[in-house]
């Protein structure tokens, strides 16, 4: 009875997480009309949450919604990626009227016109617009960034009508650190096959972190490693075990993920924004905490690389291949939102270092429209297939000096 209720707990945990990813402006709503709070939201991928947090704000990372675009193909070019296009198409819709402040980042050119449109539909809703630095590198990158936090927190002050203070934000830090901890945890777990999470219950994980009430989604993510640890059957030991890349802003479809571990892959490790690239660095929770949040804009460049970043002592590909050897996966595949010209700029390297190391790699491009899944099943089927073939040969070595076959 106890391993059949704590099953259910998890099945419910991940049922609530899945709800708030499916609507997560309407999780905002009912959050605003139970707390009377404001809510902030930002775009992906460098805005310090803990900042709104810490002055009592619901910070929201907007999210791609499954709408199809319709008042937004007005205000945006077609050749957009889907992301700044929903976005857009959300704010003239009066979707995003529950924000009562949207933080824009620079991190690429098509989200700067999608801020511009997004000002233009939300005359009411206030704008504040913050520029990092891009190169990761300079002597002056630290300076400049915690310049640009600095500012930003003054932004947030003057709109919030309250201080942030030092101490609430390092409380605010400590209590993310902790809730990104546990979710490296359940990554930890899958990458040992300790646990069974699918690659569309792992996003949804990852995903309403970026929604809910941290504390809220702390509880539930830490009673889903304790029961997880306990309880949870390990994965297919036969299955490809795969890592996904790409997808800097929007969350994969969880169709398009369920029909590639459906055709006889497992998902053990990803550095998708809306995965384990969100996650993967804590902020230092002594000292000034501003300095704290220009340490973790940098260092997690350097944990995982980011094509919209420049920093020439580390490598997106080398990442890549080294974190795949450290979750044995066989094969990687590559989602790539359409249009997104940094991914696009930077994937031709990635293709070369992967052939060097002769470790397959399959590029599916994805779009906001609807996209012809039974094409990609037959291709990520000829992939897996390629993974098994290389899988169950035997290595053949040739000798030069002495013409033998071992």
């Amino acid at each position: 009875m106890l391993l059949e209720s704590r099953v259910k707990e998890q099945g419910s945990i991940l049922a609530r997480l899945g709800e708030v990813c499916t609507d997560p402006l309407g999780y905002a709503r009912e959050w605003k009309a139970r707390t009377g709070g404001l809510v902030v939201g930002s775009f992906p991928m460098n805005f310090p949450s803990e900042m709104a947090h810490a002055a009592g704000a619901l910070p929201l990372i907007i999210q791609e919604a499954e709408d199809p675009i319709t008042a937004g193909h007005g205000l945006l070019f077609p050749f957009y990626c889907g992301y700044t296009r929903s976005t857009v198409d959300q704010a003239a819709n009066g979707e995003l009227d529950v924000l009562d402040a949207i933080m824009f980042g620079d991190h690429c050119v098509q989200l700067l016109g999608a801020a511009d449109a997004v000002r233009m539909s939300l005359k009411n809703t206030r704008v504040i617009f913050f520029q990092l630095i891009s190169s990761m590198c300079d002597p002056w990158t630290l300076g400049r960034a915690k310049e640009s936090f600095e500012k930003l927190r003054e932004e947030l002050e003057d709109f919030l009508g309250r201080k942030v203070e030092d101490d609430a934000l390092r409380e605010s830090i400590r209590l993310f650190n902790r809730d990104r901890q546990a979710m490296r945890k359940l990554y930890e777990m899958r990458v040992a096959g300790q646990i069974s999470l699918t690659a569309t219950e792992m996003q949804y994980v990852v995903k309403s972190a970026m929604v809910m009430d941290r504390r809220e989604h702390l509880e539930l993510v830490e009673a889903l490693v304790a029961g997880a640890t306990e309880n949870s059957p390990a994965p297919e030991k036969r299955a490809i075990r795969l890592h996904l890349s790409g997808h800097f802003c929007q969350a994969p479809k969880p169709e398009l993920l369920d029909m590639i571990e459906g055709c006889g892959a497992v998902v053990v490790g990803d550095d998708l924004y809306h995965g384990f690239r969100y996650i993967s660095t804590d902020v230092g929770e002594n000292g000034d905490p501003m300095e704290a949040l220009a340490h973790w804009y940098l260092d997690r460049n350097t944990g995982v690389p980011c094509p919209t970043r420049v920093q020439n002592d580390v490598d997106w590909d080398a990442f890549l291949l080294d974190a795949m050897r450290k979750e044995n996966a066989e094969g990687m595949i590559v989602l790539m939102a359409k249009f997104c010209e940094p991914h696009m700029y930077y994937y031709p390297e990635v293709k070369e270092a992967f052939e060097k190391a002769g470790m397959p790699h399959l590029l599916i491009e994805t779009e906001h429209e609807s996209m012809a899944l039974e094409h990609i099943r037959t291709r990520v089927e000829s992939f897996l297939e390629l993974v098994k073939r290389r899988r169950g040969a035997a290595p053949v070595v040739t000798s030069a000096a002495q013409g033998e076959v071992a």
